[in-house]
């Protein structure tokens, strides 16, 4: 018996996995990456298990797709054992001996692979049929594609290490044939060849016709000879990952092109096998300085950034960036000045002017105005906003935007909101005929944004070249933030292509409601209110300046501030991604301000952009009063009411050590709900109008059927949000909704 046991254990492949786990540990740590994304562990909040597990290419999830995947796994493969055979080779010298030495490297290697192929299989079957709801015979054709890719880049790797093998042979058969010769370049050193301490083998697996093999003593040959058989092995090795760069370059250069947009998990496994040929390499040539190197080059990239020698930083497309010395000032006092009374009072009236146009347009003398908050959450968010608002435009008759004077919120919902009004826009203007409830919309708002953002950022921002394009006079970089707001513009049918100068006479002329983006500061957690129209009268609350201290605007008027800067240049599709750039996701957006500042998701302080809407609602009470027959708030959101989703639970011992950390994470959209409800009500007493606020959640069927927060939806998520309209508590909003929109 425990012969058996040494035997199994002195077996080369065992012997392998055991070697991975006491040296250069790091490399299992992309692994441990694959494994946990593909069960839907790492970043999972980001929907990173569906760019693996169904994959797009084109806009589709089909056995070309599936193809590039096993294509780009196999090259991840090849590249890991490419690595490790360089790294160990010293450690199992008897494979110098051999024929095919490298193939039989990759044989004995295979379990940590193979148990990973196994485990990825697994999960596809069961993702594509409970989430993406595919047939058997689909889902076969999607494996067959991807087992295809993957045998052919295996079988190319294989076939070119074979011709390898055969230019050594046929350099190294001379010399060998030539004891002179051989014994004059590859002299004995005295004593025999020392024995890996790391790894003892008996056994290895060997080819089909003699599948298991005694290793061989190869102690009587000469260092030098057996490094040099491993050296060319090497060098062949390091030309074919260089390939994999040169092949991930080609891809960000040309990624405008749909064809060279590969699915995100494919640039994903290209770029990790990329990582793990440099780790090895640093470990290979630097071996114990390969922290300190680490070390210095972290300092010089600091510096270069320092000085502006290399400049990552994300724009906001149609700003003037170059005109550095009329850069505005970012402190109190001119802040200050922007929200002067003088300002303020201008602006104040630019926007009663646009309440009055409003009003006009209506058809009762008091009519009641509209204002619609809707929630971040991605694409979920999205898409139950859209669903939202076509069902109640279709229970008003249509005019749900003629009534809306005001759009607030944040992320993936205003991405929905901000589309609906587009269609409107055009249904009022050149194609009368568009049916705004037409379902194929809420299809367009919950298309796929995940992928060309995931691939963006490993063939662009990572590994190409910085490539330029211009909006109007100015030249900006492409990197991820570019490239999600082009597949934004491709699934809103072109929409939302404008500049806000190109939106600003509708706006103003109340031919269509008022967007307003409040994306956070992250220098000092102050709102960017960007808006076509002057909206200083944000910047602070409103307050009695006699009895109480001057109070530090919270918010700043983004046209005021950037005056200098052409403002109104900005792109729409910017000013929406600006207010939904999750961390990580989406590049934070740099401004161009003295110092600068950069701007991220406009959830991190009002994620239902009830804030706003109630600061505006109190400076134009008044008006209100005076003018309208109350005020109906429509608040569209991707989460339940009252804070009792997602508790935070722990019952592991770990608690003691996260639960400070995570607690204030967990619970901060639940801190501002109760904020807001709080500040609500307290203005509700004072406003002295008819008030009633309406709100549509959603809430999946199942808790384990719920859309994750994330930029892809699957089909049985979209199922889930369609469906989510007729809950209970859904049908009692729109029965309400009827009462108060009927005439």
């Amino acid at each position: 018996m425990m012969r058996t046991l040494k035997t199994i254990y002195w077996f080369f492949p065992i012997q392998l996995v055991l070697l991975h786990f006491k040296r250069f540990q790091v490399l299992l740590v992309f692994w441990f990456l694959l494994f946990s994304t593909v069960n839907g562990g790492f970043m999972r909040s980001y929907g990173a298990n569906a760019l693996f597990l169904s994959p797009e290419y084109l806009g589709d999830v089909s056995p070309v797709s599936t193809a590039i995947v096993g294509m780009a796994t196999g090259i991840f493969l090849m590249s890991w054992n490419i690595t490790t055979f360089i790294l160990f080779s010293r450690h199992f010298r008897f494979l110098a001996t051999t024929t095919k030495p490298f193939l039989k490297y990759c044989i004995n290697n295979a379990i940590l692979p193979l148990i990973f192929l196994v485990f990825y299989f697994i999960k596809v079957i069961q993702f594509s049929k409970d989430k993406e709801l595919l047939s058997a015979g689909t889902i076969f054709l999607l494996t067959l594609g991807f087992l295809t890719g993957f045998v052919l880049i295996v079988s190319a790797s294989l076939f070119y290490f074979f011709r390898a093998d055969k230019s050594i042979i046929r350099r190294m058969t001379p010399v060998i044939n030539n004891p002179k010769l051989f014994k004059s370049r590859y002299g004995q050193q005295e004593g025999k060849l020392s024995e890996s301490r790391l790894i003892k083998v008996q056994w290895y697996l060997n080819s089909p016709r003699t599948i298991v093999r005694k290793t061989r003593d190869v102690s009587h040959y000469s260092r030098e000879f057996i490094e040099s058989i491993f050296n060319r092995h090497h060098f062949s090795a390091i030309l074919s990952i260089f390939v994999s760069f040169i092949f991930l370059i080609i891809v960000g250069f040309f990624m405008d092109s749909r064809y060279f947009q590969l699915p995100a998990a494919a640039s994903i496994m290209i770029f990790f096998a990329i990582l793990i040929s440099l780790t090895g390499a640093l470990s290979y040539f630097l071996q114990s300085w390969s922290i300190p190197f680490l070390v210095v080059l972290f300092f010089v990239l600091n510096l270069l950034y320092h000085y502006g020698v290399i400049d990552p930083s994300n724009k906001a497309y149609g700003l003037n960036y170059t005109n550095r010395d009329q850069r505005a000032l970012y402190d109190r006092e001119n802040l200050l000045q922007l929200c002067s009374d003088s300002n303020v009072a201008r602006d104040k009236e630019n926007m009663l002017s646009i309440l009055q146009r409003w009003k006009a347009r209506q058809s009762e003398a008091r009519p009641v105005l509209y204002i619609i908050n809707t929630s971040g959450g991605g694409n979920r968010s999205a898409t139950f906003t859209m669903n939202i608002l076509q069902r109640l435009d279709s229970l008003c008759g249509g005019n749900l935007m003629r009534k809306t004077f005001l759009i607030t919120g944040a992320s993936g919902g205003m991405f929905g909101a901000a589309y609906f009004r587009a269609l409107a826009r055009l249904k009022a203007g050149s194609d009368p005929s568009l049916n705004l409830q037409d379902h194929k919309y809420a299809d367009d708002i919950s298309r796929d944004l995940l992928n060309p953002l995931f691939s963006s950022f490993v063939a662009r921002d990572l590994a190409s070249p910085a490539q330029k394009f211009r909006v109007g006079n100015y030249e900006y970089i492409k990197d991820r933030g570019y490239a999600f707001e082009q597949k934004l513009n491709i699934n809103t049918r072109g929409l939302l292509n404008s500049q806000l100068k190109d939106l600003r006479a509708d706006e103003s002329a109340a031919r269509m409601p008022l967007l307003l983006f409040s994306p956070v500061i992250t220098r000092d957690s102050r709102s960017m209110v960007i808006s076509t129209q002057p909206v200083s009268f944000l910047m602070k609350p409103r307050y009695d300046t006699s009895k109480m201290p001057p109070i530090d605007p919270d918010a700043i008027d983004f046209g005021a501030l950037f005056a200098r800067q052409d403002p109104m240049n900005l792109r729409l599709l910017t000013a929406l991604r600006m207010n939904a750039t999750f961390p990580y996701v989406l590049p934070n957006v740099w401004l161009p301000t003295d110092p600068v500042i950069d701007v991220m998701d406009a959830g991190f302080r009002d994620n239902f952009g009830e804030q706003t809407a109630i600061r505006f609602l109190d400076e134009f009470r008044e008006w209100m009063q005076q003018n309208t027959g109350g005020v109906v708030l429509l608040q569209i959101r991707d989460r339940k009411t009252g804070g009792w989703q997602n508790p935070y639970e722990s019952d592991d011992i770990t608690e003691i050590i996260t639960k400070p950390l995570l607690l204030l994470e967990n619970n901060w959209y639940k801190m501002q709900e109760y904020n807001q409800d709080d500040l609500l009500s307290l203005s509700q007493n004072g406003m002295g109008i008819s008030f009633h606020k309406l709100i549509f959640q959603y809430v999946p069927k199942t808790e384990d059927a719920g859309a994750a927060l994330n930029f892809h939806l699957t089909t049985q998520e979209k199922r889930d949000i369609s469906g989510a309209l007729d809950n209970e508590e859904n049908k009692k909003t729109f029965q309400e909704f009827r009462q108060l929109a009927a005439p």
